[in-house]
């Protein structure tokens, strides 16, 4: 086997052990201590006391913070990907905060409330936003270049987030909920919520995985792709796809969590390169652990309380993403 490929390897072994013990880690966290028997016993299907039934409230809480993590850590490779752009991540090109504004305005305006109908307002919002940043960053000579698109996601992404404030502030009956749900998280997952998403994320993460050789087409510039025989125009529009059906499920079931797709594909870049075979897969264990790491941190540190997993990734993010535009010389986006 030749050393590039002992190598990530080694990271996949290294990377799936770590979750696994982030999860068992995840189990046994949070305001009560509870021993290996009531852990046991709880995965067992026995909840005979308020220890069990602790630990098997956390079970779907990890689940989905696996599931959430994946999904934004390959989405944001993804719109790295499709863009060029190295700051490109669902909450700067504004996808997460295009379907937020959509739930809000299905929930204030429409009074949705099943699952399936946030999840699709979610999606159709994730699109829609999708759609008009790149239409307003291709404006202009040189169309979409990486600079002119993070430029309109930021400023989209602050217009509806200041829109999300005008509906909810009229709307005292359901603010509350609203703002707990805008912050992002993953507290209080139960299986019931994370059924119904499951078969848009499977579609998105299909999609988004069958896309690696199509990135590495558009990686080399779009004439040599289109003179490779790639149609440049269906490969992106159908690898966005995939990263807007994992964002806008996500969103729906979780709200709106930033800089985890900034922060995941840069790491990874680091430890298997820039073949989009090797990152993608990467991109979403990376992700899943990064998150759960993040939401088992925000369990300890605010004890007995906990801080919600989106201020934590934006704690990390944040000096990150700053970081990232620092080492980008302006002209090179």
């Amino acid at each position: 086997m030749p050393a590039p490929a002992r190598s990530r390897a080694l990271w996949l072994m290294l990377t799936a052990a770590a979750l696994v013990l982030l999860s068992a880690l995840s189990v046994a966290t949070g305001t009560r201590d509870v021993g290996l028997g009531d852990i046991a016993a709880a995965l067992g299907g026995h909840v005979e006391t308020i220890d069990q039934a602790a630990v098997a409230m956390r079970v779907p809480r990890t689940i989905l913070a696996l599931l959430a993590g994946g999904a934004l850590g390959l989405a944001g490779a993804i719109m790295q990907g499709v863009t060029r752009n190295p700051l490109a991540d669902p909450g700067i090109l504004g996808v997460n905060m295009g379907a937020s504004l959509a739930v809000v305005v299905g929930v204030a305006w429409f009074n949705i409330a099943s699952a399936h109908a946030y999840i699709f307002t979610a999606i159709l919002g994730a699109g829609v936003s999708a759609v008009f940043v790149y239409v307003i960053g291709s404006l202009g000579r040189g169309g979409a270049t990486p600079l002119k698109l993070a430029l309109a996601g930021a400023a989209t992404s602050v217009a509806f987030s200041s829109l999300v404030i005008a509906v909810v502030l009229p709307r005292n009956d359901i603010a509350g909920g609203i703002r707990a749900w805008q912050i992002g998280g993953v507290g209080g997952a139960t299986f019931e919520r994370i059924l119904p998403v499951l078969p848009f994320l499977a579609a998105g993460f299909v999609i988004s995985l069958l896309s690696a050789r199509k990135l590495n087409s558009l990686a080399l510039g779009d004439e040599l792709a289109a003179g490779l025989g790639e149609r440049v125009a269906v490969a992106r529009a159908v690898a966005a796809f995939g990263a807007i059906l994992l964002c806008g499920a996500i969103t729906a079931v979780c709200g709106p969590i930033g800089f985890l797709g900034l922060i995941v594909p840069h790491l990874c870049r680091l430890l298997v390169g820039v073949d989009h075979r090797w990152l993608l897969p990467f991109s979403a264990l990376g992700g899943a652990g990064l998150l759960l790491a993040a939401d088992i941190v925000g369990r300890i540190i605010a004890r007995p309380g906990e801080l919600d997993v989106g201020i934590v990734t934006a704690f990390v993010g944040a000096p990150f993403f700053i970081w990232i535009v620092r080492r980008q010389r302006v002209r090179d986006l």
